[in-house]
């Protein structure tokens, strides 16, 4: 089985576990076809997707929807909207653990692996909604001075990521929302350390080593971490961490200096450490290590600073590949969230909000597209085939969207093989 059949079959078994819901009073629907239907126009890229499909339904007897999507009947827009709005976006969650699988038995994970066999997932939030208008139990609030209360929806993301790798795999997420039994509002803090207790022991075979900037190097998400059989490589900034700076202050630091040369341009990067040091200022504290990197260019001008703290042993000859680990953080930004609201998938737009959870599971069913796109980059060999004869991304979705809209495809390798030109278009009805 391809791995892009393999991914959309484990959808729809979970799709097939969701309660059966009711619109009017008689007629009961099955939960799969509509949280396919949702899913569909992010996988293809193509927000008209279920519009042509009805028509190519109407012409020809059956559609895409069915062949590539095992979608039995269509449902409209506004009936997917209102089914899947009860549904907690938690009920898509197992799918994540089939990509994770996927990527690790094709040989995709091997090569993302650093540190003599971690696996980086890297943690950070990045929000999704916003508007003074649209409001659900869910949002979170904020005042924006005479402009009034701002409503917004935050997630948590953990994307697997590897330095010097262009592809970024993310993992369920965790929603920043209001929680029963707090009255402050909930913050990225908390939702780390619930995705933690929630999915880090499904985690731990892959020895995760967690990254995220300065607001997750903190002793209670530390903590969090080492209770998962996980480890830590946290920025740390002297500025938040006062007792680090204190401690480290007279201390000759251990010290490794390299040379490194980029096209007719050298850098020079120089590493420092030290272990054992406490994470704040007081008898509780955790012990950690700390390093640094500092880049600086031909002039000795130093262009990129950075510290980190971490419960992996730190020496000279690891520091180099830690502080390259620990940079890896930004992926999260460039490789996940950039692509996720800039290349198509538009994770920013309001797809439907609802009155509960709504916008979270579509835009779970949008991380779960980018997941399988990432791994399908990686380990389906007639997927990777087509991406290579259509050169650039834009242009792989734009011609799926296309062919997909007129012709009908008996198979995902019929469809891809066809856009790689290495079979003619299927004919007939």
């Amino acid at each position: 089985m391809q791995t892009v059949d393999r991914l959309i079959a484990a959808l729809r078994r979970c799709c097939q576990t969701l309660p059966d819901q009711r619109i009017g009073q008689n007629k009961s629907y099955a939960m799969a076809d509509f949280a396919m239907a949702a899913f569909a126009p992010f996988f293809t890229q193509s927000p008209s997707f279920l519009a042509h499909q009805r028509h190519l339904e109407t012409a020809r007897g059956r559609s895409n929807c069915q062949t590539l999507f095992d979608i039995d009947k269509i449902p409209g827009d506004s009936q997917v909207r209102a089914m899947l709005d009860p549904i907690e976006p938690a009920r898509f969650f197992p799918v994540f653990a089939d990509v994770a699988a996927a990527l690790r038995e094709s040989g995709g994970l091997q090569d993302m692996q650093v540190l003599s066999g971690h696996t980086l997932i890297a943690l950070d939030g990045t929000e999704f909604h916003c508007s003074d208008k649209i409001r659900c139990p869910n949002c979170s609030h904020r005042q924006r001075g005479r402009k009034g209360t701002e409503y917004f929806h935050t997630l948590l993301a953990a994307t697997i990521v590897a330095p010097g790798h262009n592809r970024a795999v993310p993992l369920q997420p965790e929603f920043v929302a209001p929680q029963d039994g707090h009255e402050k509002q909930d913050c990225e803090s908390r939702a780390a350390r619930r995705w933690l207790a929630a999915h880090g022991a499904q985690y731990a075979a892959l020895k995760p080593v967690y990254l995220g900037d300065d607001l997750f190097s903190r002793q209670p998400i530390c903590e969090a971490v080492r209770q998962t059989d996980g480890h830590f490589l946290f920025v740390c900034k002297p500025d938040s961490h006062p007792a680090i700076e204190e401690f480290r202050a007279g201390i000759v630091l251990d010290e490794r200096v390299e040379r490194v040369r980029r096209g007719k341009q050298t850098a020079t990067h120089r590493y420092r450490w030290l272990c054992g040091v406490p994470l704040r200022g007081d008898a509780k504290a955790i012990t950690v290590n700390w390093l640094e990197i500092a880049i600086a260019d031909a002039k000795g001008t130093i262009t990129y600073r950075n510290s980190f703290v971490t419960d992996l042993p730190v020496h000279r000859d690891n520091v180099a590949e830690l502080a390259a680990c620990g940079r890896a953080r930004w992926k999260i930004e460039n490789e996940t969230f950039n692509v996720l609201k800039t290349k198509g998938y538009n994770l920013e737009h309001n797809f439907g909000h609802g009155k509960r959870h709504l916008a979270s599971v579509l835009a779970t069913l949008n991380l779960l597209a980018f997941a399988f796109h990432t791994v399908c980059d990686l380990a389906d060999r007639a997927w990777k085939a087509a991406r290579r004869e259509l050169v650039i991304r834009k242009g792989f979705f734009q011609t799926l969207s296309a062919l997909t809209a007129y012709v009908v495809f008996a198979s995902w390798r019929e469809l891809l093989e066809a856009m790689a030109f290495a079979r003619p278009m299927p004919q007939g009805p």
